[in-house]
């Protein structure tokens, strides 16, 4: 489970949305590749806003898809999703254009990592990982689209500065935060005093299958006796 839990922190928001910051202040540097920054930046936090939405409406008023086992949107899928695959692509944009397809496509197979780890540390059900690199996949995407317009050319020392980062941070950092932030503006937002769980959710879902199968019995009988 060691294993898991280093890959699921390169899906950390506290430790991608540093990187991608600073490749996005590169990016907006030139005027050439300003406009695909601002859509980057952009796509991300809207994918961002998603995110948290999804997550407050089933922490704080239940709202969620039981018979799929979906609770939110993966926060870590989604960032991943939406970070690596132009990051990796903006960094290797000095090399061939099959070289920084390869990233590109590194960047995804990273995201869909750190995807599985979720599932595999029964943090997410396969839905909620499935929504999120959907969703990250779409922010990144739209970015990446915007980059074929214009030749993407990066300072050396961005590229080293990104690989330090994501080579130190994951053993370093502290426990991320994010999702203890989340409860606490959803319980302020609903004005609930206990956060909904998935529990809850699986529990009230169990109870109403219990309630259609005496319904369906019943029913049955009855048609039997006629």
């Amino acid at each position: 489970m060691q294993y898991w839990d280093l890959i699921a922190r390169f899906g950390e928001l506290q430790i991608l949305l540093p990187a991608a910051l600073l490749v996005a202040l590169a990016l907006l540097r030139r005027p050439e590749t300003r406009a695909l920054a601002l859509l980057w930046i952009s796509s991300l936090s809207a994918a961002l806003v998603l995110t948290t939405a999804s997550k407050v409406a089933f922490i704080g008023w239940g709202i969620g898809w039981p018979e799929l086992n979906f609770t939110g949107i993966s926060g870590h899928a989604m960032v991943a999703a939406a970070v690596y695959p132009l990051l990796l692509g903006s960094l290797a944009s000095r090399g061939t254009p099959r070289g920084r397809a390869a990233a590109i496509g590194v960047g995804y197979a990273m995201a869909l990592l750190v995807g599985i780890s979720r599932v595999a540390l029964s943090a997410h059900s396969a839905s909620e990982v499935f929504a999120g690199l959907c969703v990250g996949g779409a922010a990144s995407a739209l970015a990446l689209d915007e980059a074929r317009l214009a030749r993407v050319v990066i300072n050396p020392v961005v590229p080293a500065a990104v690989a330090l980062w994501l080579a130190l941070t994951p053993g370093l950092a502290p426990a991320s935060q994010t999702h203890s932030a989340v409860t606490r503006l959803s319980l302020m937002l609903s004005g609930r005093e206990t956060p909904y769980t998935r529990s809850d959710m699986i529990e009230e879902l169990r109870s109403r299958q219990k309630r259609t199968a005496r319904t369906n019995r019943a029913l049955a009988a009855l048609s039997a006796s006629r």
